[in-house]
């Protein structure tokens, strides 16, 4: 598995190309990434890379999270999460994450939370076109329909659209074109939207 940043969403802008084709892109600001552990195929089954990133007070994690951290001699993190790779002999404790792999990279996948929507109805949710606008449908104009038959099946399946939650789930958006990289401030600009509110942290893979 290929190597995963993380960074936060800043929001969109437009980007001019030499030839006056603007592009719609998605900023985010790239968070420093350092490696706080190891799994490997001995002690845990699989080989991967513990990070932390985002710097955070003691009082804001429990003893045992501060106590890992201060038995490394590590900065205290607010998150961790683990990358899978085929070897992690490479790496050590306290390293930094480079991003200079990603001037030659041209295409990511691109993992976030989407933007919770609450209850919605079946036409916000799933695109249904709803019931007709007049001739005898009254009150019921963006209703579903009927979910089911009468004595035959005599039910309802399962996983049937209907009304319920929307959003709020872990969504993956792959082959992002790279519009630019700007090293020195650790900016990514993507082109087209990216899942997530502004500010909500996402996950670049590449």
């Amino acid at each position: 598995m290929s190597l995963t940043l993380v960074g936060k969403k800043l929001g969109m802008t437009r980007l001019f190309e030499d030839n006056g084709i603007s592009r719609a892109v998605t900023v985010i600001s790239l968070f420093e990434l350092t490696v706080c552990g190891f799994r490997t195929v001995e002690k845990n089954g699989y080989n991967a890379i513990l990070l932390g990133y985002e710097e955070v007070e003691e009082k804001k994690l429990t003893k045992p999270q501060a106590g890992f951290f201060k038995k490394n001699n590590l900065p205290l993190f607010k998150n961790l999460f683990e990358v899978r790779l085929d070897d992690v002999s490479s790496f050590e404790i306290g390293q930094k994450v480079s991003f200079d792999e990603l001037s030659n990279v041209q295409k990511v996948n691109v993992v976030g939370k989407s933007i919770g929507k609450g209850f919605a109805g079946a036409m916000k949710r799933h695109n249904f076109g709803g019931l007709r606008a007049s001739h005898g449908v009254s009150i019921s104009h963006r209703s579903h329909g009927s979910t089911g038959a009468c004595q035959d099946p005599g039910k309802v399946f399962k996983n049937k659209k209907m009304a319920g939650h929307l959003g709020d789930a872990q969504v993956t958006v792959k082959n992002l074109a790279v519009a630019r990289f700007d090293k020195d401030r650790g900016l990514l600009f993507l082109v087209g939207a990216v899942p997530g509110a502004k500010q909500s942290n996402i996950k670049i893979q590449y």
